[in-house]
């Protein structure tokens, strides 16, 4: 019998990180922990390591099982739905994220507070919202660049309002933000200031590479002439 662990696929590394974001709403991990778990989950190579990282959680959903040998899943598609549900989560009223002379990322699932001051100097601060837990209503965040840069990535489904200087810098927005038809969707609203630097605002889906954005970007504006010329 081949003992040999079977490779973590996508699906069930999601559903790992789906019953870590379950089990942190219930206030069974605190927020360390639930980073540090989230963390684990990413650097797992087995089904049997990501069984082992849910071994002590509250039981809801059973913990993922491994793919059989030789089965195949599709990839998973990107999901409609702009935001999480956030019932019984604590969202803070006050962020500070600081790249100086260096780099601070916020990636993967997180809460971001309210309001977030991001602040690039001699360095980077990169603001990934693709898999974060928005909260209903505005989500703020002030920027600020100086011979640095904030790099903030937003899910192509939520609207942003993006409004900022560029003093021998630039203040970019690369986002077509959707129309708002639900009262309650997050709004996330950039404001600030780059000076010989930059701020950039990009849209992709979780798992989206640069070059699968614009793949996709440019495949979407090819069937919007398609549909504009009645073909």
């Amino acid at each position: 019998m081949n003992d040999t662990p079977r490779p973590a696929g996508d699906r069930i590394r999601q559903e790992a990180i789906d019953r870590l974001a379950e089990a942190f709403a219930q206030d069974a991990l605190a927020v360390d922990e639930f980073e540090r778990r989230v963390e684990l989950v990413h650097e797992a190579e087995s089904a049997s390591e990501l069984r082992e990282i849910l071994a002590d959680l509250p039981s809801s959903a059973p913990p993922p099982a491994p793919v059989p040998s030789g089965e195949t899943r599709p990839a998973p598609r990107p999901s409609p739905a702009p935001y999480p549900a956030l019932e019984g989560l604590h969202v803070p009223e006050n962020a500070l994220i600081m790249g100086a002379l260096g780099g601070a990322v916020r990636r993967g699932r997180w809460v971001p507070a309210r309001r977030t001051k991001a602040i690039g100097i001699l360095g980077g601060v990169e603001l990934d919202f693709r898999e974060a837990m928005l909260p209903p209503g505005v989500t703020e965040v002030q920027c600020f660049a100086f011979w640095g840069g904030v790099e903030i990535v937003v899910p192509p489904n939520v609207s942003v309002e993006c409004d900022g200087i560029g003093i021998l810098g630039g203040f970019e927005q690369k986002h077509e933000a959707p129309l708002l038809t639900d009262p309650d969707a997050p709004v996330i609203r950039i404001r600030g200031v780059a000076i010989m630097g930059g701020v950039e605002v990009s849209a992709r889906y979780a798992h989206e590479s640069p070059k699968d954005a614009r793949r996709r970007l440019k495949q979407e504006r090819r069937e919007a002439r398609r549909l504009r010329r009645g073909d």
